[in-house]
């Protein structure tokens, strides 16, 4: 497990609080963290900031993603347009694990209506130190990304 990650953040405005509180946490922790947006609670459309974020993943700029709106679910939403991006939307800590685990997901989004802060630094520090199993889970991981390349039908 790498120790020291790059990693960006975003949020909408009801994440924002959220999000900083986690971006603080993450830096203590020793991680790099960059913050592009949102950057007050005036209204912001998480659409906007997830594909943001999502898009300057896949550069490969950064090792990971923490996103954070109301429920986790329209961040993770729009992050998972962006081609190579896997965003979990987590609320417990075995999926935080197993889809670090199973699913080598690089991308995270939090619910700030739905989870605890402390709760979600806890979310976050184990999906943070969980490393991806490889072996059977990788196979099922290029599977995902060829059928990124397929035409809708």
């Amino acid at each position: 497990m790498k120790t020291n990650l790059k990693i960006i953040v975003a949020s909408d405005h009801v994440g924002y609080e959220m999000k900083k509180e986690l971006q603080q946490y993450m830096t203590e922790l020793g991680h790099d963290v960059t913050d592009i947006g949102c950057h007050s609670t005036d209204r912001a459309e998480y659409p906007i900031f997830g594909r943001m974020a999502a898009e300057q993943l896949a550069t490969g700029e950064f090792d990971r993603a923490v996103l954070v709106c109301g429920t986790g679910f329209g961040i993770a939403l729009a992050a998972n347009t962006v081609k190579g991006v896997r965003c979990v939307n987590c609320t417990d800590m075995f999926t935080a694990k197993l889809s670090r685990q199973h699913n080598n997901s690089n991308a995270i989004a939090l619910g700030a209506r739905v989870l605890a802060p402390e709760y979600a630094k806890m979310l976050l520090e184990t999906w943070l130190t969980t490393d991806f199993d490889g072996g059977r889970h990788a196979d099922r991981m290029n599977m995902i990304s060829e059928m990124e390349n397929l035409p809708n039908e």
